[in-house]
């Protein structure tokens, strides 16, 4: 097998991540990454056999790297993300993509002039509870979808200091509602407040609404002391819980509670595997950088929505 050369822009926590997950994979070999950081980036590199760089621009012009992981702050994504696609590489950037929908629809548009992947960093995606309920409410197994609600919330993040929690964690529940749900929402419905973080906010209730009367319900803040991922999805004849964290899942009917016997799967590495492999075999991706952009969108719907105290309706 032919390994794919990879680089990873951005070396904080999350991008350490991708560092480690690209060099256990056997599709990837990790050549290079790069932190405005000297030192960080030489410890990473170090870390994982792995050339630093601290210039973009610098690295990109290694014709061994064919795809990059862009994971700087938020504020930053778009900017790293263009040099990278511009330099000719496969783009994995993650979310929530770019700072406002221009610059995302940006990076959409030298992606195809360049026949190039851009895929977004929804990793929840690949927890294998996920697809399950994927399937199950495309088959109907849980009869009609009635409404899906998703909490995720937690103490604020230390190494958060560009975006609030609808852009950092919410969008995440964006993103699998629109999965889930397999359409696209009508109209949006949101209040977001600061309660002890002056800069961005700290809470976000968001209501998302779909066709024939469909609903979804995102809880997310960076207030409650401990840590909660959950999802609920309603079906006219069952409910299906899932713990992110965990990745148990329930099933619950008029007649039995069931735990199905999942494997647990690591979602980063199911990811760039996914990103990985699509590459190799010119497929598309199941999250696309329209899936990004649609997102953000909805983000900045919400925002729009709890600044008028009004509904807001998506086009």
């Amino acid at each position: 097998m032919k390994q794919i050369g990879v680089a990873v822009i951005g070396t904080g926590f999350w991008g350490r991540n991708h560092a480690r997950v690209f060099t256990e994979l056997p599709e990837t070999k990790l050549i290079a990454v790069c932190d405005m950081d000297s030192e960080r980036a030489e410890k990473v590199g170090k870390q994982f056999g792995a050339k630093p760089y601290t210039n973009t621009g610098k690295m990109l012009k290694r014709e061994d790297i064919e795809a990059v992981s862009v994971c700087t702050w938020s504020t930053s994504l778009a900017k790293e993300a263009q040099k990278a696609l511009e330099a000719g590489k496969h783009v994995l950037v993650e979310k929530p993509m770019a700072t406002n929908t221009k610059q995302a629809e940006k990076l959409l548009k030298t992606a195809e002039k360049e026949g190039l992947h851009l895929t977004v960093g929804f990793l929840m995606r690949f927890i294998p509870g996920v697809q399950q309920i994927r399937k199950a409410v495309e088959q109907k197994q849980i009869g009609e979808l009635v409404c899906a609600t998703s909490r995720r919330v937690s103490q604020w993040p230390e190494r958060i200091g560009d975006v609030g929690v609808v852009k950092d964690t919410a969008i995440h529940d964006i993103d699998l509602m629109r999965y889930i749900f397999n359409e696209e929402p009508i109209a949006v419905y949101a209040k977001t407040g600061n309660m002890r973080h002056k800069k961005f906010e700290d809470y976000a209730h968001i209501m998302l609404t779909f066709k024939e009367g469909k609903n979804a319900f995102i809880e997310s803040n960076w207030l409650t002391p401990y840590k909660t991922r959950t999802l609920v999805v309603t079906g006219s004849t069952a409910i299906m819980k899932l713990d992110y964290i965990t990745q148990e899942l329930t099933i619950e009917n008029e007649k039995e509670t069931l735990q199905p016997r999942i494997a647990w799967l690591e979602p980063l590495k199911a990811e760039l595997q996914h990103f990985a492999n699509c590459i190799r075999k010119k497929e598309k991706p199941l999250i696309t950088g329209v899936d990004g952009l649609n997102a953000l969108k909805i983000a900045e719907a919400a925002f729009k929505s709890s600044a008028t105290g009004k509904a807001v309706k998506l086009k």
